[in-house]
């Protein structure tokens, strides 16, 4: 078993309570010989038969999503997550993320796949019957068959389960009668199954599994849509739709469970994707950068043009640190639920669970990194920037709905501090007790740690300061819920408050362990100055977002009589080392105009 196996011991969550080593990071230096293969394979697959086609594809050209999907499906990758039991490959989830970033250089394309190979067949492959599986899955990973998955509504969409669309069961049990209407429906110009939503006597939110021809199942037009013009999104019409009663997928009333639990890999590998689309955005960036020649020099010469590429090369170092770290963890549960005697989907299922936060963290970084990266690539192009004749108009467009999709990242920031809580609360995560160390700490006026941290001592003792910055921020606000002077739930802007200070703690850390591993292990690419100097950008930057939000939380529930003691601890625990950050910026920016890609 790997050195990072040690991952194992650190559930979800459990990132903010303990200290993490550089043998619990995980990255693309530590890709195989097989997945840098199928990374090659996937990359190649893109650029002959996806890319080229892109204009095409933006027209929606008929036929032609389908056409690729099911040249993926020839190459084995939509079913490298399936068992081999239903004619897929089986890949680790290490190596599916590596597809997944691999097929976020293709615009709206990926969307198409995306929606096909996750939300598409996961419901099936995680709930559905044995005979389910067998009859819808290897005709969905060939791609003889499309998948599209049907729960938002005209009057639903964040909150799901208030959905409409009704079922009703036949006088003689053998069919469900379904009604209603779905929308954004990613796929439905040419899916052929449908994993629908609808509520079974009003009240049990039920999953159903529908072929596209079953009378009563008609589509709208074609949305006309800001971005992702490349994939397929329509409405859903229901009228009268029989579904045999077998097609019920889950159990009835259970639909929540469906929907909620292939969320979690979907937010992830949304992120992933992102990943991908940014990567390539920076090639483009500082290609363009050295192309282009103003006053006689390139562009790539200037300030504040390095400025950009590196603050865009930080940036994707960062969260790929985290995606590929949150990858890992995931990776080894599902080994190690599988080792325990758990079933392909189970182990899947209970591991993204187990890292739901951490789901929702790489949902959020992924998005809108790539926001930042594509609105500053616009820039760095200028005027072609902005033209239609240029990728980079069309990849700002399609950039904008990944804040959006799988749950706004609005509800995925309040969702982290409810799982937070939610654990706490169960017992299945001790907060309380590092809460009550950093009080007495803070009463007594000692440190209740003189750790010698060695290499980046700096960035060590900055991070245990940042988690004790949260934990001091969450034992205040707890004190006031548990007393009932607050109430969490009514206060989202304290809640986002809450998980921006966690993400940043996320990333910082995962930027850290992955530097010191490469550091220790000699996997640079490019002089290990520009990883360190990435990193401590970062967490240059972390200190102000940290104390920023933690201020903000605490002046919006905290009383008079406490309030000054509290800033005072905010402002001590977000202190870092200041560092000489355009001097660092530079260095990772020269690499990349060095080799005209992102190369960390």
């Amino acid at each position: 078993m790997s050195t990072v196996s040690n991952k194992l011991s650190l559930k979800g969550c459990e990132f903010l309570l303990k200290e993490s080593t550089w043998l619990d990071a995980y990255g693309p230096e530590d890709f195989n010989e097989e997945q840098l293969m199928i990374q090659s394979m996937v990359r190649e697959f893109n650029e002959q038969e996806v890319l080229t086609k892109r204009e095409k594809l933006e027209k929606l050209e008929s036929g032609l999503n389908e056409m690729l999907l099911e040249s993926m499906g020839a190459l084995g990758l939509l079913g490298a997550h399936i068992p081999e039991e239903y004619g897929g490959i089986d890949l680790d989830f290490n190596t599916n993320s590596i597809i997944a970033e691999e097929m976020g250089t293709t615009g709206g394309f990926s969307v198409s796949y995306n929606a096909h190979t996750g939300i598409g067949m996961l419901p099936i492959l995680y709930f559905g019957t044995k005979e389910q599986k067998s009859h819808y899955l290897p005709k969905l990973l060939t791609g003889e068959w499309k998948a599209c998955y049907c729960l938002t509504e005209p009057s639903s969409g964040s909150d799901a389960l208030s959905a409409k669309a009704k079922a009703i069961l036949s006088e003689d049990g053998s069919h469900y009668i379904l009604n209603g209407q779905k929308m954004w429906i990613s796929n439905a110009g040419f899916a052929n199954v449908f994993t629908v939503f609808a509520q079974i006597d009003g009240d049990k939110f039920t999953g159903f599994i529908l072929d596209k021809d079953m009378p009563g199942l008609t589509l709208g037009a074609e949305e006309k849509k800001l971005g992702i013009k490349a994939s397929s999104t329509r409405q859903v019409f229901l009228e009268n739709v029989k579904v045999p009663v077998e097609n019920v997928l889950g159990e009835i009333g259970k639909g929540h469970l469906i929907a909620f639990n292939v969320l979690n890999t979907g937010r992830y590998k949304l992120g992933v994707s992102c990943l991908g689309g940014y990567k390539k955005l920076i090639e483009v960036s500082a290609k363009y950068a050295n192309e282009r020649h103003q006053f006689k020099v390139p562009i790539s010469s200037f300030g504040a043009i390095q400025h950009k590429l590196g603050e865009q090369a930080i940036q994707t170092y960062v969260s790929e640190s985290a995606i590929y770290r949150v990858s890992n963890l995931i990776n080894e549960k599902i080994k190690e639920l599988k080792d325990a005697g758990k079933n392909h989907a189970e182990a899947k299922l209970e591991a993204a669970e187990e890292y739901a936060l951490e789901c929702s963290i790489i949902k959020i970084v992924g998005s809108e990194v790539l926001d930042y990266i594509v609105d500053e690539a616009v820039q760095i192009h200028g005027g072609m920037g902005y033209s239609e004749e240029n990728p980079v108009a069309q990849a700002y467009r399609d950039a904008r709905i990944n804040r959006i999709f799988e749950g706004t990242n609005e509800i995925n920031r309040m969702l982290m501090v409810n799982v937070l809580m939610k654990r706490a609360m169960k017992g299945q995560l001790d907060l309380m007790t590092p809460v009550m160390a950093i009080q007495s700490e803070l009463m007594n006026g000692t440190n209740a740690s003189d750790t010698d941290y060695g290499t980046y001592a700096d960035e060590k003792e900055a991070l245990k300061r940042f988690k004790k910055c949260l934990l001091l921020v969450v034992g205040a606000a707890s004190q006031d819920v548990m007393s009932g002077k607050l109430n969490l739930k009514e206060e989202q802007e304290i809640l986002i408050n809450l998980s921006n200070v966690i993400t940043q703690i996320f990333n910082a850390e995962s930027a850290l362990i992955r530097t010191e591993k490469i550091k220790e292990r000699g996997q640079d690419k490019v002089e290990i100055k520009v990883y360190e100097s990435a990193m401590k950008t970062y967490f240059h930057q972390s200190r102000f977002v940290i104390h920023q939000n933690a201020v903000e939380a605490v002046m919006a529930f905290a009383d008079d009589s406490i309030v000054a003691g509290l800033l005072k601890s905010v402002a001590a625990f977000s202190k870092y080392r200041v560092k000489d950050v355009k001097t660092l910026r530079r260095n990772v920016a020269q690499a990349v105009i060095k080799e005209e890609a992102y190369c960390l």
